[in-house]
């Protein structure tokens, strides 16, 4: 006999609710899959996320009445994700990217960990944010027990998760070197079908969050030099430090409306992205556009960007981007739109809740 997940009792754990980014898509598409699941978070606005997520019954952590400073309250988060209650819950889900794989949970219940990837701050990218994007001497010397100590904790809450499940092969590697678990990949969902092709115009595109390890600035100082127009969907604590570098033709157009996104993706000349991305559903956003993309050979756009896509480039400076917009300018006229939107079919959000179902849904009595 195997258990029909909706009629679970389900809990879905998200690291905070303060926009509808990649994670809060994931969010979403769990919701429909699980009607009557309830969400518990960290932080939460219900006026930045979708109507699906505000109609559910959402908990929030006692630090939501400072999620203004939600980046600062890293060391406090792993006391509020102990503070949930999730007796009485059978199937817990949650989607970690920052910290939510870190609720206690009760014996008999099951917890699946969305890993969209490990703290890259407290990891990977921990060297970086400590000696070259963290200015302050005091802030570095305060930084460091405080990253060991939730290191350790972020290791040892690996052991509280039965199952992960990667949002892509780069993800997948990650989180053995990490955590030294194992994992199913299955990709994150897309709308593919709600993005549509317009002519192009003379932009490129680039949409992300202005954050330091997007590398934003290498692509603001390459076309502040060369002239050409770049738009910059989104916001962050980069912005001032990056409109201060740009050109009269670079345009941050801060956070839009999922319609104007979908019109300035579509009527783009090509989509850039200069960072390594964990997957990069912008990326496939674009994509299902019929955009070309011109992105750095690293992470998730290895996996997401076709031969026939676009440039995958691989050095990691502004010498590097200059080059591979020139090569982009040799072929752009051989790429065919339809075949990019054909591609980024495989990314939908049904795909993605038929692979999460068959993994969710497991024989009485045992754990995958």
């Amino acid at each position: 006999m195997r258990y029909i997940v909706s009629r679970v009792r389900t809990a879905i754990v998200h690291y905070w609710l303060l926009g509808m980014r990649g994670g809060e898509k994931v969010v979403e598409a769990l919701c429909h899959m699980l009607p009557d699941a309830d969400i518990f978070t960290l932080f939460y606005d219900p006026v930045r996320v979708s109507e699906t997520i505000r109609s559910r019954r959402v908990t929030a952590s006692y630090l939501n009445p400072l999620r203004r400073f939600h980046r600062s309250m890293l060391p406090f988060m792993p006391s509020a994700l102990e503070s949930f209650d999730l007796r009485g819950y059978d199937l817990i889900v949650s989607s970690e990217s920052g910290p939510a794989k870190g609720v206690l949970t009760p014996s008999a219940a099951r917890h699946v960990c969305y890993c969209h990837t490990p703290m890259r701050y407290l990891w990977e990218l921990y060297p970086a944010y400590l000696n070259q994007w963290t200015s302050s001497a005091w802030k570095r010397a305060f930084m460091r027990p405080i990253a060991r100590n939730l290191r350790l904790w972020d290791f040892a809450s690996a052991a509280r998760v039965d199952d992960f499940v990667a949002n892509s092969e780069n993800v997948r590697r990650r989180i053995w070197k990490t955590y030294r678990r194992e994992a199913e990949v299955i990709h994150p969902p897309v709308a593919v079908e709600t993005f549509f092709h317009k002519p192009p115009e003379d932009y490129f595109l680039a949409v992300s969050e202005l954050v330091p390890y997007k590398q934003l600035d290498c692509a603001v100082r390459v076309f502040s030099k060369n002239g050409r127009c770049l738009r910059i969907a989104g916001d962050g604590p980069e912005y001032k430090r990056l409109k201060r570098l740009a050109g009269g033709n670079v345009e941050f157009c801060g956070r839009v409306s999922d319609a104007d996104l979908r019109e300035l993706y579509a009527r783009c000349q090509a989509f850039l992205l200069p960072g390594e991305e964990d997957f990069g559903i912008s990326t496939v956003e674009a994509l299902a556009s019929g955009k070309p993309v011109i992105a750095l050979a690293r992470g998730g756009a290895l996996e997401t960007v076709p031969e026939f896509g676009g440039v995958l480039y691989d050095e990691a400076s502004e010498a590097g981007l200059e080059r591979a917009l020139t090569e982009f300018a040799a072929l752009e006229a051989r790429v065919h739109p339809r075949d990019l939107q054909t591609w980024a079919t495989q990314f939908s959000e049904a795909r993605f809740q038929e692979k999460m179902r068959r993994t969710l849904t497991v024989p009485d009595g045992e754990t995958r």
